[in-house]
């Protein structure tokens, strides 16, 4: 068991009155079809009740401390996160070449992108190391991985939600959002050159086409990354903590809205 101090974590996910929280990390190993996968639950161990579950697919990188500082933002003392491992336990991306072939291995076979985002999902629901409220789960991404749980929700996943930060909007499959279940919510940056208008507005017909419960936020002056403290390339991947705090709490808020109605 692993404790990370992250008060910077803390007053994004709009938790107050503390001047930092310590957080449990824990290993989750799991496996799809002989392959070993290792993801992390999140969570803040001073709550005892069952709360919602969140699974979590981090941005290209995968599986890191960094992705564990937000998971833990997003967790604050109402989720139980479990960040996913959608490359499989042999692959650590050390830098973005590498996290870029990774990601892009994945993105050109959205079928196995899929199941491996749900295998994740089924992990969650299936551990027992924290009290979880099965009954109420969602999912969010970040960059990658906002594409990615997108995608889960174009093949039909039971949840209740699902969040995209700053993810990629495009897929192969239009037709499938018609398999989509849940509220969907996009948060995107105006400004994000990885996503540009010809993408979210073709994301925007896909979901009219779908007739679905759906909502993109576009904000200004945020481009790609906006919910990244190390994101750093001024015009490009880019820290907007303004736009990062409004984004977590459009998240909570809908989070708020479909748990309470379960």
């Amino acid at each position: 068991m692993k404790k990370l101090c992250i008060p910077l974590a803390v007053a994004l996910a709009g938790t107050v009155g503390l001047a930092e929280a310590a957080v449990v990390v824990k290993p989750l190993a799991y496996e799809l079809d002989g392959e070993s996968f290792e993801g992390l639950l999140v969570y803040d161990d001073a709550i005892t009740t069952p709360r919602p579950g969140l699974m979590m697919v981090p941005n290209w990188l995968g599986v890191t401390e960094r992705s564990a500082e937000k998971a833990a933002r997003a967790a604050g003392d109402k989720y139980v996160v479990f960040m996913a491992d959608l490359y499989g336990k042999a692959v650590r991306p050390s830098n973005p070449d590498e996290a870029k072939a990774a990601a892009t291995a994945l993105r050109s076979d959205r079928a196995l992108m899929r199941k491996r985002a749900q295998a994740a999902v089924d992990a969650l629901e299936a551990q027992r190391e924290v009290a979880l409220d099965t009954g109420r789960m969602a999912a969010i991404g970040f960059c990658f991985g906002g594409g990615a749980i997108l995608e889960l929700a174009r093949a039909g996943a039971d949840l209740a939600a699902f969040v995209s930060f700053h993810g990629n909007l495009d897929t192969p499959n239009p037709d499938d959002a018609r398999q989509i279940k849940a509220p969907v919510l996009v948060l995107h940056g105006a400004d994000d050159p990885a996503v540009p208008k010809e993408q979210v507005d073709g994301f925007i017909a896909e979901m009219k086409a779908a007739d679905i419960d759906w909502q993109v936020n576009s904000y200004g002056n945020a481009v790609h990354s906006f919910t990244d403290p190390y994101a750093n390339v001024p015009g490009r991947n880019e820290y907007n903590p303004l736009v990062a705090k409004r984004a977590f709490q459009a998240m909570n808020d809908l989070l708020d809205e479909v748990f309470a109605a379960r």
